[in-house]
């Protein structure tokens, strides 16, 4: 009878520190990584969405009505200051296709927003993001996410040739 006791208490023990030192991290373990991976994919799509954007939208050789809007639409993340405040680094360019060689050149155009000035491709690209979450709380460093780069081809920059007028 005295034994059975024993070797009860025994297990519980052993439960405690199996509980505390594999079963907590590793739980803790696969929701942040899980946490992360939505985090990813969440700043890609808005790449690609602040992309769609400049490709109806007027041409500024700033970008900042895409900034702008990119700014005011920042996916509901932990770290979204670093998205608003400029700690990741958030660019537009655009492209335009030179006449002479038909390569991808950097579009310059002497009047911005017209009907006559509108580019052939636009990038937006997403750099030096670091997704902290609560690592930062234990003093851990951030973990580096990929630049995210969406390029895609323009739709008219919102303007209508017939009438010459386009969307800021």
């Amino acid at each position: 009878m005295r034994r059975r006791r024993s070797q009860s208490g025994a297990v519980t023990v052993e439960y405690a520190i199996l509980y505390t030192t594999v079963i907590v991290p590793l739980t803790f373990g696969v929701i942040y990584a899980a946490h992360m991976l939505w985090i990813w994919h969440s700043v890609g799509e808005w790449t690609r969405l602040a992309a769609r954007y400049a490709s109806t939208h007027c041409w500024q050789s700033s970008g900042d009505n895409v900034l702008g809007w990119m700014r005011s639409n920042i996916p509901p993340t932990v770290d979204a200051d670093q998205l608003r405040n400029g700690n990741a680094d958030l660019t537009v360019s655009y492209m335009g296709r030179d006449a002479d060689t038909g390569t991808l050149t950097a579009f310059t155009c002497d009047s911005e927003c017209s009907a006559q000035c509108v580019p052939e491709t636009v990038t937006v690209a997403v750099r030096n993001y670091q997704f902290g979450a609560f690592l930062t709380y234990l003093g851990l460093q951030p973990v580096a996410m990929p630049d995210f780069q969406t390029t895609v081809h323009m739709e008219g920059a919102g303007c209508d040739p017939e009438q010459g007028v386009c969307n800021p």
